[in-house]
């Protein structure tokens, strides 16, 4: 008979949801996936260059970033700046090819993870506002011509900022206006001056911060409410969807966003090299949308336009992440610091979850008061399962207990542990975001430790309290070194992830110690009640 065979169902279901959640940051933490090398850029590099009157090309393929049919083959890439547009938190480039080329966030919390100003726009791939027209030769012939525009440099501070980009070619002329606004977002009329077929590209996602278990790739929201999200290395080819609000090419804390399509407008999602998803969609002779690239922090987005607040998603516990992120931003309001108010939100969690913590609890409690009768049952009735089946649940019926009081509770409490810790992974404004003492970004790693380790000692003292039925040395070993691993993996884990275990931590030792001295006030009454009855019995006899 094998270790796990002796576990009870609660101690089965307690190892393999650590030992899961263990394998997979372990897997996660050893083998990262590769990311493409973003180009450094620093604020020197924010000067206003000279279009060239020579545009260097590449294949298509590199500018598009997925596979083009013969029928649609072409060839360019342009990297020369030909408008730039600043103010004191961002930088915006546009290139000769008519592309947003370039957004640079000044601001310090958006740092990389090299500490350098993010650059929200890959070097490779496409980019924002890329045109390709269906014709072949129109398209080659466009892709040399470089783009001239109204004006070359833009300060972006107050009210919005229009630029007009033109393309000449043989047979028809292609304009451009852009409308920039300081909080990020942009409208954008196309117009041609012939019907030509053509496609407007949404350009790549940003590449800046990833962090295990969260979600990048692009995302496809419709008018029904229906949130579609292809995940890099997962599209798996051609896709078309119509009655589109938004589209989204996404990082942990960034997207680039297009939106205020008309309802008949055919989104199209391909796949690169790598299989990751590249979104365009069919633009029309006269063609007006908007767009967005920044950070998901959800009161820009809602002021930019509510529909936009859906690209902040969550995977498959939006359900639960969405609501809890409001109630966070309400204790916001209140505390106007993001580290009381995930102490704030923790607190409400353990109130609601009160009952049935406390109710797994003592379920816990009181198989651990049975368990030697128990086991004293089963070595009673070992050649005979039936009937010790029979007398451990007489067992567990004549003592109020249930094996699986402790499993229940846990198993609901774990959608509710994924869902916060898919909103503080996920949640941009905690970039940069202080509590107090020493942790001075609650979405970065405390780089002290000491928060890790108090959720490390927190840990193992509610352990020392929790009761526990284990019958092998063994197991016993594994749970109490649990805490020395989680410790070891929550080092490299946000501030604000680690705050939220802790104090939760707290509050289980706290109910953990309510509910051990009830029991041992409830036993403590036996036996005094036991001593009063023997005592009565003693003066009859006398």
């Amino acid at each position: 008979m094998t270790v796990f065979d002796k576990m009870t169902p609660n101690q089965r279901l307690i190892v393999a949801v650590l030992l899961s959640f263990v394998f997979f940051i372990a897997y996660t933490a050893i083998f990262p996936a590769e990311q493409p090398e973003v180009a450094q850029t620093t604020t020197q590099n924010v000067k206003s260059a000279q279009a060239s009157t020579q545009t260097p090309t590449l294949k298509t393929e590199d500018a598009a970033g997925h596979a083009i049919s013969t029928n649609e083959k072409m060839a360019a890439n342009d990297l020369s700046t030909l408008v730039t547009l600043s103010n004191s938190k961002f930088v915006v480039k546009m290139d000769t090819l008519g592309r947003v080329s370039s957004k640079i966030l000044l601001q310090d919390k958006y740092n990389d993870k090299d500490d350098k100003h993010a650059e929200l726009i890959p070097a490779n791939g496409t980019k924002p506002l890329f045109i390709r027209f269906l014709d072949e030769t129109l398209n080659e012939e466009a892709l040399k011509t470089p783009y001239t525009a109204d004006v070359s440099a833009i300060t972006l501070e107050g009210q919005p900022q229009k630029v007009t980009l033109t393309q000449k070619l043989s047979t028809l002329s292609v304009t451009k206006e852009v409308t920039f606004y300081e909080d990020g977002h942009y409208d954008v009329k196309v117009a041609l001056s012939e019907d030509k077929k053509y496609f407007i590209y949404l350009g790549q996602r940003p590449q800046i911060t990833e962090q295990m278990m969260t979600v990048s790739g692009a995302m496809v929201y419709t008018d029904d409410q229906i949130v579609t999200i292809i995940e890099d290395g997962d599209a798996q080819g051609r896709k078309t969807f119509s009655g589109v609000e938004l589209i989204s090419a996404f990082d942990q804390y960034s997207a680039s966003i297009m939106y205020g399509f008309a309802k008949d407008t055919n989104i199209i999602v391909e796949r690169d090299k790598e299989s990751n998803p590249v979104l365009y969609f069919e633009a029309l002779q006269n063609m007006s949308f908007s767009g967005y690239i920044g950070q998901k922090e959800y009161k820009t987005l809602y002021a930019i336009n509510p529909v936009l607040t859906n690209a902040i998603e969550y995977g498959w516990f939006t359900f639960a992440s969405k609501p809890l992120f409001q109630l966070l931003m309400w204790l916001h309001g209140i505390f106007g610091n993001w580290g009381w108010s995930i102490i704030g939100l923790t607190i409400i969690i353990r109130v609601i979850l009160y009952p049935l913590t406390y109710k797994g609890m003592v379920s816990m409690q009181k198989m651990k008061d049975i368990a030697p009768q128990i086991k004293a049952l089963q070595a009673k009735y070992k050649g005979d399962p039936q009937r010790m089946n029979a007398a451990v649940m007489d067992m567990y019926k004549k003592h109020g207990a249930n094996p699986l009081g402790g499993c229940l509770p846990m198993l609901l409490q774990i959608p509710v542990f994924f869902a916060i810790y898919r909103v503080l992974l996920n949640a941009v404004e905690l970039q940069g975001a202080p509590w107090m003492f020493w942790v001075d970004d609650l979405s970065r790693m405390d780089g002290t430790f000491i928060l890790p380790i108090l959720m490390g000692a927190s840990m193992y003292y509610q352990q020392k309290l929790t009761p526990s039925n284990f019958t092998d040395p063994l197991q016993e070993k594994i749970f109490k070194y649990l805490p020395i691993i989680f410790t070891f993996f929550f080092i490299t884990f946000p501030s604000g992830l680690v705050l939220y275990w802790f104090v939760n931590n707290l509050f289980s030792i706290a109910q953990q110690f309510i509910v051990n001295q009830q029991f041992k006030n409830a036993k403590d009454a036996q036996i005094a009640a036991h001593k009063h009855v023997e005592k009565n019995a003693e003066k009859e006899n006398d």
